[in-house]
């Protein structure tokens, strides 16, 4: 069940009452409540369910972690792609770098990436 039959039903609007309310067939309004229980409504048909039943629409993305941990892990993920290139074809020519040093050059090269942003961070 979606939110919009849910809101009816603690309403006491039968379905026939608010289709009324939203000017459309009570079989109309049937396939709108199956078509937000499956996430499949659009956003401007909520959004007019909600008003026929006085509520606001809230709509919200709601990240899983923080936009900046998101940002730093990508970073890293970039940077140790760029540098692991890099590392390789040096230490074919034997410039090998010590592993204090790797982490510093990744570091440092994550930090400039996520300052940077854009399509290096997302690539």
């Amino acid at each position: 069940m979606g939110w919009v039959r849910a809101l009816r039903d603690a309403l006491g609007l039968t379905g026939a009452q608010l289709a009324r309310r939203l000017g459309i067939r009570p079989a109309s309004l049937s396939e709108l409540e199956k078509n937000e229980a499956k996430g499949a409504i659009t956003l401007a048909t909520l959004k007019r369910a909600a008003e026929a039943l006085d509520c606001t629409l809230v709509y919200a993305l709601v990240p899983n972690k923080s936009l900046d941990a998101m940002v730093e892990e990508a970073a890293k993920a970039a940077a140790k792609k760029e540098l692991t290139a890099a590392l390789h074809t040096m230490e074919l020519e034997a410039q090998g770098v010590r592993a204090g040093d790797k982490r510093e050059m990744l570091a440092a090269l994550a930090a400039d990436i996520a300052k940077a942003g854009g399509k290096r961070l997302w690539g």
